[in-house]
Parts: structure tokens; C-alpha cells; sequence
């Protein structure tokens, strides 16, 4: 009897990780099979031919991929610097000082998250258009640093607060201002948890596709926007491939974050 209860539980466990299996990597090999498919047609459970053929058209001149590429990573890179030139003293700030609303200016950062985003985007396209901000990278980068500014402030804040107070007491004993206790002390050691946050809004403004949508095009072309329009046509090996272009970094990164985030950063969140 036990033996069989023991049976049951293994195939119990094996079943729901072969369905969490496939719900995680069943979409990544379906993306892999398209990027690499130069045939395949309905009933076909497989692609008829496998090629570079698309990969060719992508990355040439006419298909616009290394435009749209290094369009999205001069905008990411855009987005993180003005978001940590906020996060960086407000983090500080927030971690710091003995702030009555602390709890309400975090959750003031969420604000954008909660609100739903289509009728944001559209006033706000209205508004950058009579601003002449419409169709460009500065209108772009401020509508990603909306959303980059949550995850810097919060990520920034619990990086600071990680920082051993005592360690910068004992610097201003020793003579140290509070700026270069600040430079040489407090910066460094939060340095791990700031590069995270960064990696962190550099990959949320390399897939943002709806603020982009609204307020750049149609002079703004990013590679979400080159992967929507190959989807929108039909164009399933070319949106596949850009999606693959999208996805390298992503996993790229999250394994570097795991490095610089430390468990006593992670615990300071919203702390």
C-alpha cells in the first residue's frame, strides 16, 4: 500500500513538472522551430525546410533590424541613466531619512503599474504631440522612465538601506564630509544592488512596446515595434527571429542580476 501511495505521489509530481516543463519551453521551441523555418504549411505538424534564408532578410539593409536594434538600446540606455539620476538621491533619500510619508511615496512610484496603461499612453501622446515631444527619443525615453523609475526607486532605496549605518558614522568620526562618506562609503556598497536595478530598467525599456507605440511612431522604430508589424503582416519567422534578438539579453542580464542582488538587498524592499 505504501509502495503504491509512493507510486502515485512520483507520477503526481512527475506529471505537473512535465506540464510546467512545457508551458515554460513549449513556447521557446515553437519560437526556435519558426526562426529557423523557410516552409511550413498547415497540416504540417513540422517546418517542410530549415534555413537562414529570414535571417538574411532581417539583418539586411531593408529589414531595418540593426536600426531598430540600436534604436532600443540608445533609448534603454537613455531611460536608465534618467532613471537612476532620480533613484539614486530619492533612493537615498527614502532609505535615509526620517520621512513621515515614506510609505506613500513608495507606493506612489507603483501609481504607473496599477493604472492601465492604454488610456494613459493616449493623453499622453496628446500632450507630447502639442509639446512637439510626439515621434521622438526624448518623448520615447521619458514615457519608459515612467515605469524604470518603480523598479530603480524601490531597488535603490533597499540597496542603500542594506548599507550598515555604523559604517558611515564611523567615516564622519574619522572627518569625512557626508559628501565623501556618501562617494567612498555609502555609493560603493550599494553599488551591486544600483547595477541591478539598472539592468533592470534597461530590460523593461528594451521590450516596451505600448508607450513606444503611442508616442513614437511612427519616427521611432524599436524591435518590439519591427516584431509587432512582422506579426501583424503575418510574418511569423521574422517576428520569431526579433523576438529571439529580444530574449538573449533578457536571460543574459537576469543571470548577471543574480549576482549583484544580494539577499540582504532583496529583504530591504519596500522595507
Amino acid at each position: 500500500m505504501t509502495a503504491g501511495r509512493s507510486w502515485m505521489g512520483t507520477l503526481g509530481v512527475a506529471t505537473v513538472l512535465g506540464v510546467l516543463a512545457f508551458a515554460i519551453f513549449g513556447p521557446l521551441v515553437n519560437l526556435g522551430l519558426w526562426a529557423f523555418a523557410e516552409r511550413w504549411y498547415f497540416p504540417n505538424k513540422m517546418p517542410s525546410d530549415f534555413g537562414f534564408a529570414f535571417w538574411a532578410r532581417v539583418f539586411s539593409e531593408r529589414g531595418g533590424a540593426w536600426g531598430a536594434l540600436g534604436t532600443s538600446v540608445w533609448i534603454a540606455l537613455l531611460t536608465v541613466a534618467l532613471s537612476l539620476l532620480v533613484a539614486i538621491p530619492a533612493g537615498y533619500a527614502l532609505a535615509r531619512l526620517k520621512l513621515r510619508w515614506r510609505g506613500l511615496i513608495l507606493l506612489a512610484f507603483l501609481l504607473p503599474q496599477a493604472v492601465p496603461n492604454i488610456p494613459v499612453y493616449v493623453n499622453i501622446a496628446r500632450v507630447f504631440y502639442e509639446l512637439g515631444l510626439a515621434g521622438t527619443i526624448t518623448g520615447v525615453v521619458l514615457v519608459h522612465a515612467s515605469h524604470g523609475l518603480v523598479l530603480a526607486v524601490w531597488i535603490a532605496s533597499a540597496a542603500f538601506a542594506a548599507v550598515d549605518p555604523a559604517l558611515e558614522e564611523a567615516a564622519r568620526n574619522m572627518g569625512a564630509s557626508p559628501m565623501a562618506c556618501f562617494r567612498d562609503i555609502t555609493l560603493p556598497l550599494a553599488a551591486p544592488g544600483l547595477m541591478a536595478s539598472a539592468i533592470f530598467v534597461f530590460l523593461e525599456s528594451l521590450d516596451e512596446f505600448t508607450g513606444t507605440y503611442f508616442v513614437g511612431v511612427p519616427d521611432v522604430m524599436t524591435l518590439p515595434l519591427l516584431m509587432f508589424n512582422a506579426s501583424m503582416g503575418g510574418n511569423y519567422q521574422i517576428a520569431s527571429i526579433t523576438a529571439l534578438l529580444l530574449l538573449i539579453p533578457s536571460v543574459g542580464f537576469m543571470l548577471v542580476v543574480e549576482r549583484f542582488l544580494k539577499s540582504d538587498v532583496l529583504a530591504m524592499v519596500g522595507r
